[in-house]
């Protein structure tokens, strides 16, 4: 390679942080002004570095994208449901980016008509995304909303759905989602807080009038919650909703008298999670109260709705989690979790039946779709698999039978699931616990210790990442690699328990988890550390950062997608997102025994003199979730210490935040250079 530029070097410009008495030194803290022109000179330069490290991979990399974008039907849309005499599509054009949200009335030969064309909606913007539409009962207005921005803050506005009239009127920074009243005139919406973008007001517009007139309805002033506000299935309630990692609370007003007051439905109790369901006469309850970890079911009449009057409908079990429900007229579904693996419960009301939908593969993902009719004897859900496409299946309660209406197609021609095989095995981590890992790869693969793997895994949260079907991760496993995800504690994988032993002062058991499956791997040989590789994004990036601080030698690569990495220094400072409200996750550092902890895994304070792995950090300058600069303090921090000559990339989207470019195939880009990064690594370059 000729004509290198040089290694980006930030500047070092040493700031003090003290806390209990303990003196950090951060030489990288200015890079947390994005209007200081500097730090975009030197965000530019990192860009121009990998470009030109990538370079020899541009015809690969784009070869990949039109591999990946091959196997998506341009043309498709979704299956359509029946919501208030319309039935909604989503649907996508040959050639386009982005989604065309349409209905027909009564019948699906109507004639179509067009809500939203965001393929028009975004011409000119460097980024878009509709984030929520909410239709008024009498099917005549629209409420939507808009982030052209990438950092979520979204602004609703109003079209009329007679006229085709968009108001010019405009709430801006908004979560996105709004509900209307019964009225056809009032509707909710949920502000956030400027600087934090917490979501904490919930206010209440009257069409045609000005917005700057809008009532608040609701201020949420615990700063460790955040609100938002709905209606239930049953069109009955408006409810605003409160919520914090540990606790939840809820207020309910009858959706016909919008001018009401809100009902407090039970008090916020700390350790006390529930959600509610409307239906009949009464309120369905899932929650962990009384010891109930994993979460029961309860029923309490709607005008009754304090704790103390509600009644047990399945009772807590210690190995089985209760995710979520679906309520119709006759029957009850219920989405669970046992041993790791999606179960769909189905009860019928009058006791008669009680059942499982069977499911024979131990690498699936199975969860109820959308069902907006109480009425109906079809239940809609989703499956697919490490192996299977993803099909969206209508079951039949009184006909027992399955009717799918949709699968995903892989064009290209070269798909056939029967090329494919997946597995999962455990492993023991240090402290005996066993450790799932689902794992996919092409049939032929060699199991010896010669092949590539992948290993992804996130861990925080209680966010599960069950066992899905991609077509973009194809590339990798049509060119020999094994694909991982191995099912660490901090998400909900195995149950309510599995979360709380994986976070606050137990937060180390996630990335010794990590470690231990890759040890387990390079064990029973699936592979070996030259040809390991490791993957996470956001509190997964974390992950990447702890575990290549504390075994570097076991990785060949790494991916750090958006990496929440300054972990210390974020949870100290109470003005960006994403701060006060998670102290019940990683713990609050203003608090001594948490400070430590934190610092003694925190991957950006822990950087080292010593040998990384090749690594490609990517990140978005209008991140809102993950500001930018903890990736690039990081980036910065390992390139003036590590003793390697390993490949460190630090890639910036300009335009973009958390969730990464918006257009439906622009994001694939980032993707190929993703893949190419690793087959380049491997020597695999077609």
């Amino acid at each position: 390679m000729k004509n290198i530029l040089q290694v980006p070097r930030a500047a070092k410009k040493p700031k003090k942080l003290v806390k209990h008495k303990d003196i950090r030194i951060d030489n990288y803290y200015w890079l947390n002004d994005r209007e200081n022109p500097e730090v975009i000179e030197y965000l530019n330069a990192e860009n121009a570095y990998t470009k030109q490290m990538m370079q020899h991979t541009e015809a690969f990399q784009k070869a990949l994208f039109e591999e990946m974008k091959g196997r998506i039907k341009e043309d498709d849309a979704s299956v359509p449901y029946k919501l208030n005499g319309y039935w909604y599509i989503t649907r996508y054009e040959t050639g386009q980016d982005y989604p065309i949200y349409a209905r027909k009335k009564d019948s699906l030969e109507a004639p179509e008509e067009i809500l939203f064309d965001c393929n028009q909606m975004a011409k000119g913007l460097a980024f878009f995304n509709l984030g929520s539409m909410s239709i008024s009962p009498d099917n005549t207005m629209a409420s939507f909303s808009v982030d052209t921005l990438g950092r979520r803050q979204y602004t609703i506005q109003i079209k009329n759905l007679v006229t085709g009239e968009i108001y010019p009127d405009k709430i801006l920074n908004t979560t996105s989602s709004s509900t209307w009243a019964n009225d056809n005139k009032t509707l909710f919406y949920c502000m956030k807080e400027e600087g934090t973008l917490r979501s904490h007001k919930i206010f209440k517009h009257k069409l045609h009038t000005d917005f700057s007139e809008d009532i608040e309805v609701f201020h949420e002033s615990d700063d460790t919650f955040n609100t938002f506000v709905y209606k239930t299935k049953s069109k009955k309630y408006i409810v605003i909703g409160s919520s914090s990692t540990v606790s939840s609370e809820y207020r309910i007003l009858n959706a016909d008298t919008p001018d009401g007051d809100f009902k407090l439905f039970q008090k916020r109790k700390r350790d006390l999670e529930y959600s509610i369901a409307h239906y009949g006469d009464s309120f369905y309850i899932i929650s962990n109260g009384d010891g109930a970890t994993n979460f029961n079911l309860l029923k309490t009449n709607e005008h009754k709705t304090e704790k103390r009057y509600w009644k047990e409908v399945i009772p807590y079990r210690d190995h089985v989690l209760l995710e979520d429900i679906e309520i119709f007229k006759d029957y009850l579904v219920i989405n669970e979790r046992e041993n790791g693996l999606n179960k769909l419960r189905i009860m019928s009301w009058d006791g008669g039946e009680d059942y499982y939908l069977p499911f024979k593969s131990e690498t699936y993902t199975a969860y109820i779709s959308v069902n907006p009719d109480f009425d109906s004897d079809v239940l809609r859900y989703s499956y697919n698999s490490l192996t299977s496409p993803s099909a969206v299946i209508d079951y039949n309660f009184k006909t027992k039978q399955s009717d799918i209406k949709k699968e995903q197609e892989v064009l290209g021609g070269k798909f056939n699931k029967e090329n494919y095989e997946s597995q999962r095995i455990w492993a023991t981590a240090r402290d005996g616990v066993k450790v799932p890992i689902s794992l996919v790869y092409r049939k032929g693969t060699k199991l010896d210790g010669s092949s590539p793997l992948l290993q992804y895994a996130y861990g925080s949260y209680g966010s599960t990442i069950d066992p899905s079907f991609s077509t973009v991760r194809l590339s990798l496993l049509d060119r020999g690699f094994i694909y991982a995800i191995a099912h660490v504690r901090g998400g909900e994988y195995l149950g309510r328990d599995w979360y709380e032993t994986g976070k606050l002062l137990h937060k180390l058991n996630t990335f010794y988890d990590f470690i231990d499956c890759s040890k387990h791997l390079i064990q029973q040989k699936y592979t070996t550390p030259s040809h390991l590789y490791a993957y996470g994004g956001s509190a997964g990036g974390m992950l990447m950062g702890a575990i290549i601080n504390m075994n570097p030698e076991l990785y060949h690569g790494v991916l750090a997608a958006v990496p929440f990495v300054d972990v210390v220094t974020t949870m100290l400072d109470d003005t960006i997102p994403l701060t006060t409200g998670e102290y019940d996750e990683w713990g609050n550092p203003n608090k001594k025994a948490f400070y430590e902890y934190m610092k003694s895994y925190s991957p950006y304070d822990n950087v080292a003199a010593k040998n990384y792995p090749h690594m490609l950090v990517t990140t978005g300058l209008h991140d809102s979730q993950v500001q930018y600069w903890e990736p690039a303090k990081w980036v910065a921090k390992l390139r003036e210490l590590k003793t390697d000559t390993n490949r460190l990339l630090l890639f910036t989207d300009m335009d973009a935040g958390h969730g990464g470019a918006s257009g439906r195939f622009e994001s694939l880009k980032e993707v190929a250079l993703e893949y190419a990064f690793l087959l380049d690594l491997e020597g695999i370059h077609g």
